[in-house]
Parts: structure tokens; sequence; C-alpha cells
């Protein structure tokens, strides 16, 4: 039997019209020879009724943090209404669903509440489902310790319990339905051109994902590539193919016989803070590598785009955590610079490696239009720029045309 696993996003089931368009997929699948297995998200987003944001401010409404094992167990709520919901609306439709929390599809993860790892899957309860036809709604974001507390697996954890159940069950392909009509050349709502992609590589959607687009959770990714399992990303809203997540495409004609860019998609995160540490002798014996980055990682600070010279270390934190970083180095003295507010943009393409000009061209193309560069890295698939952040949207716009990735190049 042809496995398919679809998962559908909050916004994908906020009323009953949309409800209806998730059943209308699920139909289809089933008219192509599909066995659908269901994830879905919890209902709507923040101020919405039954959003996970809703139910978080709802309790903390009291003035009192829930301790983290509380947090996940009000957290799971969402997607479990969510999945009734569709459940119901299913067998008004004549279909026969069985809906089953995470932990009732054999989600096995470890303790770390609100960022739980997937030890593994127990998925009998799904295949018992599909020998006696009833399609399995399985609520997202969620699994279960081995000695029974809820868990749940970080922000867009949807997205990695259906890639990780269509691993489980050897899925053909998993489609992670959404508001958008696939993936795109950049943040739409930065950039007009903005153009959906028919096919992406693995690499390249795990870098977008990693280096700030919303399109799908790095782990899921992380989960298909292992696997080899092709990941579909489509509208709930429209019958457009969408993109295909995979190493080829549907006529496994590789990218590179039909496309000649080296740049696939660009990507920017903001709020963030560059440091830069100056070994003057200002903090004594604490100015070694050693120490200064022991003691930030004591304090469970990740940094990025590091650069480490005998005299000047720098890198950049999530401007959340500037203010606890500004504190460490000044408690030992040290002697640094903060610039916050910045946006490290990035351009990604399998065919960027090893390929000479892109540095240049990335360079030229903020350059004319007078954006500062604070700091580069890269990698053979990736190169990134911190800028203000001030000048993110420009600096968007301008390497989308620089690169020739608008709609007007098709």
């Amino acid at each position: 039997m042809r496995l398919i696993v679809q998962k559908f996003g909050g916004t994908s089931v906020a009323n009953q019209e949309r409800r209806n368009m998730v059943v209308n997929k699920i139909d289809i699948a089933k008219k192509k020879d599909y066995f659908p297995i269901v994830v879905v998200s919890a209902i709507g987003r923040s101020g919405d009724p039954y959003a996970t944001d809703t139910l978080i401010n709802f309790v903390k409404s009291i003035g009192v943090e829930p301790n983290p094992r509380e947090k996940d167990l009000l957290m799971s709520c969402g997607e479990v209404i969510s999945c009734v919901m569709l459940a119901n609306t299913l067998k008004k439709m004549g279909y026969e669903c069985k809906v089953f929390t995470g932990a009732q599809a054999g989600i096995i993860t470890d303790d770390n509440y609100g960022d739980a790892e997937v030890l593994k899957v127990e998925p009998d309860n799904i295949l018992e489902c599909v020998e006696k036809n009833v399609i399995p709604i399985i609520a997202g974001f969620q699994g279960v310790t081995e000695d029974g507390n809820i868990t749940t697996l970080g922000r867009g954890g949807s997205d990695v319990t259906a890639a990780i159940i269509g691993e489980a069950i050897n899925a053909e392909i998993v489609e992670i339905y959404t508001d958008v009509d696939g993936v795109m050349t950049a943040d739409p709502a930065i950039v007009q051109d903005a153009r959906v992609m028919e096919t992406v590589f693995y690499n390249e959607i795990f870098q977008m994902a990693e280096y700030g687009a919303k399109v799908i959770h790095p782990r899921a990714v992380e989960i298909a590539m292992r696997s080899n399992m092709p990941l579909l990303i489509k509208s709930t809203l429209t019958d457009n193919n969408g993109t295909l997540i995979t190493n080829y495409d549907k006529s496994r004609r590789y990218r590179q016989d039909k496309d000649e860019n080296v740049i696939t998609a660009i990507a920017q995160i903001g709020n963030r803070s560059q440091f830069k540490i100056k070994f003057d002798g200002s903090a004594n014996q604490y100015e070694k590598d050693t120490i200064l980055f022991n003691l930030i990682a004591a304090e469970k600070i990740s940094i990025d785009m590091i650069n480490i010279y005998p005299d000047v270390k720098m890198f950049i934190v999530d401007g959340v955590n500037e203010s606890k970083l500004i504190s460490i180095l000044k408690a030992q003295g040290y002697n640094f610079q903060v610039i916050p507010n910045c946006t490290k943009v990035t351009i990604i393409g399998n065919k960027m490696r090893g390929m000479p000009g892109v540095m240049a061209k990335m360079v030229e193309g903020l350059s004319e239009c007078n954006i500062e560069i604070l700091q580069t890295s890269d990698s053979h698939t990736t190169i990134s720029c911190l800028i203000k952040s001030e000048s993110t949207n420009a600096a968007v716009n301008a390497l989308h045309k620089k690169f020739d990735l608008g709609r007007n190049k098709l």
C-alpha cells in the first residue's frame, strides 16, 4: 500500500472553511491510491482561542510561570483540539478516522521539555488503523517520555512529527501544507518578485531553514535526508504543484540541466548582536580563547559567524542574549564593543561550491546600495553577510535582483 503523510499547519485548520479544504486534500490523496496518515498543528495563531501561544498566555495570567513539565502538558492541548475538530469534519464527509496524541502514535522522546528529541517511533497503532482502512489523525508537535510524561518538540515541531512518522512507516512522500504555494526564492513580504521554486535539494532547504527562512523545521529536513524521503511543500488554499524537496525533480532531471543559476534562494535572520572582544590585557588571565568561549558556553549562549584573530575575537549572538553576555564580559574585565540590531543575510546554492566570483557579486550587490558589510562567513553552499537591520529589505531585494532570482527570469 502506498502510504502518504499529510501535515496541515495551524492556518490550514483555523476555521471550518479551511478544514473543509483539508478534507479535500485528503480526498485527493485517496483518489490517487494513497493511504493518508494525517498530522495536525494547533488551530490558528496567537490570539485565536485554541492557539498554543493563547494557551500559554492564559496560564501566565495567573502570575506564575508553569514549570516545564506542566507547560508541555498545556501546550499539547492545542493539537488535540485541532485533531478532534478535523476528525469530526472527516466523519461528516463519510470517512472513518481515529485521533491519536503523539504518545498514542508511538513517538517516544527524551525529557528535554519544550524541545524534546525523538528517540524512537513505535507505529503499531498507526499501522493497525491503515490495515482497518481508518485514517489516523495525529497530534503534531508532541511525544511522550519512556516514563509517561508528555513532551513537546519545539516550535515548528509538527513538521518533525510528520517526517519522523513518514520515516517510521516508510511513507512514499510527506506533504507539508501551509498557507503559501511552496518554497520561495526570498521572503515574499520583502521581495515582491519572489517566486515559488519547483524543486529544491535537501541541503538547500536545510540551509534556508537554518538561516532564517520560515519554510520547514530543520530537523524535519534532516530526517527526510537520512531516509531519502521526498517532502512536498504545498498550499491548502490552492491546487498549485508546490515545491518538491529531494535530490531530483519529478521527472528525475537534475536541476542543473535546466537552471543555470548558481544561487537558489536568499534568507535572512534578524535581531543579531555583533560582539568584538579585544585581547589587550584588560581582562588579564581571562584573555585566553578557551576561557572566553567556555564562559560563554557555560551560560548556554550560542554564537555564530565566529572570527578569531590573535588580538580580536568576533561573533554574533541572538539579541535576546545580548544583555546576558554583556554582563559576563564586564564581570571579567574584557574590553569589547557591541553592535546591536543586526541582520544576517545569506545566499544559498549547491552550485556555489568551487565557483569563483560569487562573493564578489554579493559584495557588489550590497555596495551598489551603499550597504555596509560588518562581517562575513561562508560554507561550500552559503555566503552570509552581517548588516545593520535597517538595511535588511534593501539588501535582500538587491541580492535577489543581482542573482537573477525573480519571476521574470522564467
